[in-house]
């Protein structure tokens, strides 16, 4: 079973192990896989693929039949007490913490769950924009526990790579981006690979409205359009 907070929120399909180019982050990927810790915590710029990850891993445990949930802390309207009885869950995907530092409500919930979890030997995987001691987290014991697991920083993809996942994530969605269009994409566009996605997605949609390949004559067309007057 996976759960997902709030109502509104959904995992991506595409959000899996395989999608993900771990160019850079093999460590992270088989911490994730083992699922041995009883915390695991990933840090990072945007666009490293944090919540892309938290998700793989609620793909995974639904197909090894584990129960898991998802929880965007950034995500309007959460409240501290949505983190009661999680500790049900195998897996506890905690996205963005950095949302929540410093309140001392949502802090002593998450020192609370955490002992929960471990307790019931169940894992807590966490996500943030800094490290633990880094992160303005102001509960000691929930600084410390925070980083008695695994705490990895991930680390974002070179040139080479990004137009590789580019071209994986076009793949997985039955289009042909040769490497000059990617190329023609990356040289034109913002090199985060979240901005890079969003382009891809638009790109997608268009090519499929149009019924034509990606070239670089109708990329140029769509950045055309897309741009402001």
């Amino acid at each position: 079973m996976i759960r997902q907070l709030p109502l509104g929120v959904r995992l991506q399909d595409t959000a899996t192990f395989e999608n993900f180019l771990p160019v850079g982050n093999e460590r992270v990927l088989d911490a994730l896989h083992t699922a041995e810790a009883p915390s695991i915590y990933l840090w990072g710029a945007a666009g490293t693929g944090k919540s892309h990850l938290l998700q793989a891993v609620c793909h995974q445990a639904a197909a090894q039949n584990q129960r898991a949930a998802y929880l965007p802390l950034a995500e309007p309207g959460l409240e501290p007490a949505m983190l009661e009885g999680m500790e049900q869950f195998d897996r506890l995907c905690l996205d963005d913490l950095e949302a929540v530092a410093g309140d001392p409500a949502w802090e002593t919930a998450l020192f609370h769950v955490y002992n929960r979890l471990t307790a019931a030997g169940h894992q807590l995987l966490v996500t943030a924009t800094g490290s633990p001691t880094a992160l303005g987290i102001q509960l000691p014991d929930l600084r410390s526990r925070l980083g008695w697991g695994p705490v990895f920083q991930l680390q974002p993809l070179g040139d080479a790579a990004k137009r590789q996942a580019l071209q994986q994530r076009a793949a997985a969605r039955g289009l042909s981006l040769d490497d000059e269009v990617a190329a023609y994409l990356m040289s034109r566009c913002p090199r985060d690979m979240n901005s890079l996605f969003a382009l891809l997605d638009g790109l997608d949609e268009a090519s499929l409205a149009a019924q034509r390949r990606l070239t670089i004559p109708f990329v140029r067309a769509y950045l055309t359009r897309q741009s402001p007057a």
